[in-house]
């Protein structure tokens, strides 16, 4: 993508980032719950804020492609590049007043990303990176966790549920085995806490493109490693944070059943 300026392609996400906070903090604790046809759990707020994403983005890139986790993907993308978007990654913390919760926005070209965003509007903190030129949180420098030792550790996970669907249970007991301290920090939270240094390791599955993206760059931009595995039904399962304890952990995945 040498002809895309990815810091300005940055500053745009960012400002609609900080238009989708004027959606979702207003309503946080105060807006009613709805569940789609797969279960989930959807809000107003998550709707609100995705519709002004998607303008902001189409405004500065109208030849973009653009996949949206609540209103899918856009007519007359193209096959160039393309923004995957996640309102609020976190509705169930949302939806309980849990502040938690984190908006997702990543570009990626040729099944690539090549920028990613993490914004904790309740926790004012947002993650942002692109190819080459690092992670930051606030405008700072973020490093993941160097650490080795399984042993001694703190990991993050998803929840043990979507082990279950993913057909990962092996490897999550593998993982409970030689892990005494496993947090399950889910959602943006923890992915972006593993790029702070604050969790050394995260393991999260059965994700959708709109939940991955972000962290497969931004994971890589803070010096760690990133992992995507596919699971029982086709979806990603990351491993991400240390290096040395991404490798660890693959290998509990690799080992099957």
């Amino acid at each position: 993508m040498s002809s895309l300026d990815l810091e300005k392609a940055a500053q745009v996400a960012s400002h609609a980032c900080d238009l989708a906070r004027r959606e979702i903090l207003p309503r946080f604790r105060d807006v009613s719950v709805e569940f789609k046809a797969d279960g989930s759990p959807v809000t107003e707020a998550d709707r609100a804020a995705e519709r002004t994403i998607r303008g902001v983005l189409e405004a500065a890139y109208p030849d973009f492609g653009l996949l949206g986790e609540e209103y899918g993907e856009r007519e007359g993308g193209g096959d160039g590049p393309r923004w995957i978007v996640d309102p609020i990654d976190g509705t169930i913390a949302f939806s309980r007043g849990i502040p938690l919760f984190g908006t997702l926005i990543a570009l990626v070209e040729d099944d690539e990303p090549v920028l990613g965003i993490i914004d904790l509007p309740a926790l004012d903190e947002r993650y942002v990176g692109w190819r080459g030129a690092g992670c930051r949180r606030n405008g700072q420098p973020v490093r993941v966790s160097q650490r080795s030792d399984l042993a001694q550790c703190l990991a993050g996970s998803g929840d043990p549920i979507c082990f279950e669907w993913a057909g990962r249970q092996a490897a999550l007991e593998r993982m409970r085995s030689a892990i005494p301290l496993i947090r399950s920090y889910t959602d943006a939270f923890g992915h972006a806490m593993v790029l702070s240094g604050a969790l050394d390791v995260m393991v999260d599955c059965d994700l959708n493109p709109w939940d991955a993206a972000a962290t497969q760059l931004l994971a890589v931009e803070a010096g760690g490693a990133c992992v995507t595995l596919r699971g029982a039904r086709n979806k990603a399962d990351l491993i991400f944070g240390s290096p040395a304890l991404v490798e660890q952990i693959a290998d509990f995945f690799e080992q099957g059943d």
